[in-house]
């Protein structure tokens, strides 16, 4: 699973050999969730505090997350700062 970013404790990967729609994994501590790219839909279970923090990464970096599964090439992005 390429690492696309992490921070605050949050690793942020893609796996480009699962089903649709399209999504990225984060992992914060033992907690672990998907994230659909278009709607920033969450499937799992993680702290709120979290979940937000992944969010406000994520809206940013939608466009270059969608063109990163359709291409299946990883790209590093910057973190939450």
């Amino acid at each position: 699973m390429p690492e696309i970013t992490r921070f605050y404790g949050i690793i942020i990967t893609l796996v480009f050999r699962e089903h649709n729609p399209p999504h990225f994994h984060a992992e914060y501590g033992e907690y672990q969730a998907s994230f659909e790219i278009k709607t920033l839909k969450m499937i799992g279970s993680f702290p709120t505090t979290a979940k937000n923090l992944v969010r406000k990464w994520a809206k940013p970096h939608q466009a270059a997350l969608l063109e990163m599964w359709n291409n299946k090439k990883p790209v590093k992005l910057p973190p939450l700062a």
